[in-house]
């Protein structure tokens, strides 16, 4: 007896024919657009350098007269001095900016902010008998006296007062030890990853350092507080202890407030150890700066200091333009290989402007694979658009698809089948 051949066995066998066409063609695609950018199968890279209208190098052919020079670089007495762009974190200028060295009262930055996260202005601080005995500078604070919080961070950031770097951090940490806890804990989350507080005021002690880098980013980081920066361009302030028994006056001992326009603060500080030290800050329409000069001399060198912030500042605002360097993707598909759909879209989104000087040169590279294999879904990274300056990457976004892609099955098949005989 003959077997009855099923009717649906020529259409399991076209439609089976039909995907693998299917499947070799779109295979047969990708290849084809992989040969034409000569590109191996794995990544392609496309790359972009942007013209910031400053410079980018141009020059007529043949001739070097119109290139653009790199400034000269400041000149500084410091140990270590570094200047940033505030607003993006990115170095401008440094020298031993990256070597851990004693801060002195710069480390008061972080006790001041750590304070206005985790406490109220208007809290009563009780003073211990051992913050009343902490050497000069001194507010001169009497055990067992009480002091409004913002009355004590004024005293803190205008003048330096050690003793009531103490009575904050004990009312706010519980100890030293445990305000010295949360402060390497903010540095960890800034990703000062070079700095170590021991005390709250800065006084020299075994392990306790920092960076002009990491002091930079923690500058930048507090003065982006309101009130911070109230306190901190306050020029005088006066208050009194809660009972009324004795009257305060302090005055802000940071002349770069009348250097430059623009001038925000930020600190001052010297220790034996650490020498003259000075975090400083100006904020313009289009710029943000932060300086730090550690081991800026010893006395009688006072005044080195500010000279250095002038230069690390001037620097930076005769040399240096705001300039909006984001791109969007310049092919915004991939060819997607066994997909139902055959290219998959590409999103990016972000924002980056940076301070640049004309002769520097800003480059994009997209680094993503040549293709994508079925199924895909949306919203996955797939790679990364990549900032360089000069050579070295600075910044980079991720690249996110933008749909489903299912991998091309039997079902599929079968209805492009059905569509293709209605159609004839």
């Amino acid at each position: 007896m003959k077997k009855k051949i099923s009717p649906l066995l020529p259409w399991i066998i076209i439609t089976l024919i039909f995907a693998t066409i299917n499947v070799n063609t779109v295979n047969k695609k990708y290849e084809e657009i992989l040969a034409s950018t000569g590109k191996d199968i794995g990544k392609i890279s496309i790359n972009e350098t942007i013209d910031n209208d400053l410079s980018m190098n141009k020059s007529n052919e043949g001739s070097t007269e119109n290139v653009i020079k790199k400034p000269e670089d400041p000149k500084v007495h410091a140990l270590a001095s570094l200047l940033m762009d505030g607003s993006a974190n990115r170095v401008l200028f440094e020298h031993n900016g990256y070597e851990r060295m004693a801060m002195a009262s710069t480390t008061k930055i972080m006790t001041c902010i750590i304070a206005l996260e985790n406490a109220s202005l208007d809290e009563v601080v009780t003073i211990s008998a051992y913050a009343a005995r902490m050497p000069d500078v001194q507010l001169n604070v009497k055990s067992g006296e009480q002091y409004y919080l913002k009355d004590l961070l004024m005293s803190l950031m205008l003048e330096s007062h050690n003793d009531v770097a103490v009575a904050i951090a004990e009312h706010v940490g519980g100890s030293v030890e445990g305000f010295a806890t949360m402060m390497n804990d903010k540095a960890r989350s800034l990703d000062c990853l070079d700095t170590n507080f021991i005390t709250p005021n800065g006084l020299d002690a075994e392990g306790h350092y920092t960076t002009a880098k990491d002091l930079a980013v923690i500058a930048s980081y507090a003065i982006e507080n309101d009130m911070f920066i109230e306190i901190t361009n306050t020029l005088s302030y006066q208050f009194r202890e809660i009972n009324g028994k004795r009257n305060f006056h302090v005055t802000n001992k940071n002349q770069f407030l009348h250097m430059l326009d623009g001038s925000i603060g930020v600190k001052t500080g010297f220790t034996n150890k650490a020498g003259y030290c000075f975090v400083g800050a100006i904020r313009r329409q289009d710029m943000t700066l932060i300086s730090v000069v550690l081991g800026c001399g010893w006395p009688p060198s006072k005044s080195l200091k500010w000279r250095d912030t002038k230069a690390l500042m001037n620097y930076g605002i005769d040399n240096y333009k705001l300039k909006d360097v984001f791109r969007q993707l310049k092919e915004d598909t991939l060819v997607v290989k066994d997909g139902q759909i055959r290219t998959e879209g590409l999103k990016l989104t972000g924002e980056l402007f940076l301070l640049l000087r004309d002769d520097e040169v800003v480059d994009v590279k997209y680094d993503l694979p040549s293709y994508l294999q079925a199924p895909i879904e949306a919203n996955n990274i797939v790679g990364y658009q990549e900032y360089y300056i000069d050579g070295n990457i600075y910044k980079k976004f991720p690249i996110y698809t933008t749909m489903d892609i299912k991998k091309i099955d039997f079902r599929f098949c079968s209805n492009k089948m059905l569509e293709l005989w209605s159609i004839r």
